[in-house]
């Protein structure tokens, strides 16, 4: 009854930080370092929490998909795209553009146009 009593509630907060993302932002905070900003994989998913994390999307982390065109010096331009079917929210499968991310990789800042598609606002 005693380790019922432990793991029970060890399980059910594990279960909340999972739900609530807080895991991922962790994560975030202790792997993505200043010389990330420079390593397309590494600011992508840096990219993926922080969109989440500051409300710019709704949808869960896995149905976003990010174009990162390799020939931009700096500031890059990453589009960002939803994908739907296939485990995510919509019928058939497809992916939509939902916005773009200025990234000025040596200034360590990040613009987004989500809300008003052309001008560039900060959101970090």
């Amino acid at each position: 009854m005693r380790r019922l009593m432990v793991v029970l509630p060890a399980a059910l907060l594990m279960w909340v930080i999972m739900k609530t993302g807080m895991m991922n932002a962790v994560y975030d905070k202790m792997t993505f370092k200043d010389l990330s900003w420079f390593d397309n994989t590494a600011l992508v998913e840096h990219l993926r929490t922080r969109l989440i994390q500051d409300g710019l999307t709704d949808l869960p982390g896995q149905c976003l998909v990010f174009l990162v065109n390799g020939a931009d010096k700096d500031p890059v331009t990453i589009e960002v795209l939803g994908r739907e079917g296939n485990g995510c929210p919509g019928a058939k499968p497809d992916a939509k553009t939902l916005f773009k991310v200025r990234v000025e990789r040596g200034a360590r800042r990040m613009f987004s146009d989500a809300n008003n598609p052309g001008h560039f606002q900060a959101f970090q």
